[in-house]
């Protein structure tokens, strides 16, 4: 039967007329079941995997490289499967990697003038293999440095106890030698380093260490580029722990010590400063050295034994207080002065009884202060005298301000 106006409908036309007629619509969705909603289909678009990224320190060729700085890898967009840095003559360089494969940093350092070869082997997020390689070349030195420290292994220190390092020789970058140097405590403890001329930079807290604290002490220096090619021969650390607060105030006017343990006062004993001539600093002192059996002789200081001032004495108990020949020490001959009247040469004079209670109770860092002694001001730069220098002026020439 011909259409109305005479022409048939188009073939497209009849199949968009089924199509509406059968309910079914083309869209994003896909039907549900009976009485349900179209559901609608998702289309991903993460992106694929990466391929792992590899990062060598050093990384290329490097020359004078410095043997004492790690030797690192880390990886992005994947895991670490191997990693071996061998030297010239195989000698494997000791490393430890990353639980989740991230990373790996030699645990040991390297030598002196050598060539090692760095391999890195990581997969990727994608699964595929990567591998990264340089070449380390070490410095040969110019010039070592060697250094020591004051305090010894597992020993138990005051409460003043300052922290010296002393170099064999001047050192040319002082931020690269404090970065070398570490002081960790538990519990942490503020400090600062202070420089005393080119060879001895000396670390001590803001306040007195509290009792009881742990403290590492590590001279991290072998392989370190300490400047104008010089280089740090041999590392040094010691563990200490610091020991109850004793201090001890000694008045030349009244003629007595008074020593306190832990902020309580335990004994108040008589004793005798240095006399008009030659009387003792005032200020705090931080105990240096514990001795039996001592010959105080004025020369160490440079007053000549057989001069007017000068003297040669045995004593049986002697405590150093600075390096300028101030000690406590045990004073049998001035017994009848100790607790009236000054007639030392500097020192402070104690009973040979009251020296050994005193050196019994007391340890190396403790604190002595001397007042109304009538003599000078002692200097910071005297023996460990570094609670003499307020903190500010403590911390200015430290590079790590």
């Amino acid at each position: 039967m011909a259409s109305r106006g005479g022409r048939k409908p188009h073939r497209g036309a009849r199949w968009a007329l089924l199509l509406v007629a059968g309910g079914l619509l083309v869209s994003g969705c896909t039907s549900g079941g009976a009485g349900e909603p179209p559901k609608e289909v998702k289309v991903s678009t993460a992106p694929p995997p990466k391929p792992a990224s590899l990062e060598l320190s050093p990384a290329g060729s490097v020359d004078d490289f410095a043997p004492g700085e790690p030797v690192t890898v880390s990886v992005d967009d994947g895991e670490l499967t191997e990693v071996s840095l061998v030297g010239a003559d195989d000698t494997v360089v000791k490393g430890a990697k990353e639980k989740d494969g991230s990373g790996w940093s030699t645990s040991e350092k390297l030598g002196y003038g050598k060539t090692y070869t760095l391999k890195a082997e990581a997969v990727g997020a994608d699964g595929k293999p990567v591998t990264a390689t340089s070449t380390i070349t070490t410095a040969t030195p110019n010039r070592q440095v060697n250094v020591s420290l004051n305090v010894r292994d597992d020993q138990k220190v005051g409460v003043g106890m300052p922290l010296i390092f002393t170099f064999t020789g001047s050192v040319p970058d002082r931020a690269a030698a404090e970065d070398a140097l570490r002081v960790v405590s538990e519990p942490k403890t503020e400090g600062a380093f202070h420089w005393f001329g080119d060879q001895s930079v000396t670390w001590r807290p803001k306040e007195y260490w509290k009792p009881g604290t742990k403290v590492t002490v590590d001279a991290g220096i072998y392989g370190i580029d300490l400047g104008d090619g010089t280089f740090g021969m041999e590392d040094r650390s010691a563990k200490l722990t610091v020991g109850d607060k004793v201090v001890a105030v000694a008045d030349g006017g009244s003629h007595k010590m008074t020593v306190s343990v832990n902020d309580k006062v335990v004994k108040t004993m008589p004793l005798s400063m240095g006399k008009q001539s030659s009387p003792t600093p005032k200020g705090t002192y931080t105990v240096m050295s514990e001795h039996r059996g001592y010959t105080m002789d004025s020369s160490t200081y440079g007053v000549p034994t057989d001069s007017a001032a000068g003297y040669r004495t045995y004593t049986e108990y002697a405590v150093r207080m600075s390096n300028s020949g101030i000690f406590y020490h045990s004073a049998p001959w001035s017994v009848g002065q100790q607790g009236n009247s000054n007639v030392s040469h500097g020192c402070i004079n104690l009973s040979t009884a009251n020296a050994a209670w005193l050196m019994e109770t007391s340890r190396p860092g403790d604190i002595i202060t001397v007042k109304n002694s009538g003599g000078p001001e002692l200097e910071p730069t005297d023996g460990w005298s570094v609670w003499q220098m307020p903190w500010k002026d403590w911390k200015s020439n430290s590079q790590q301000n």
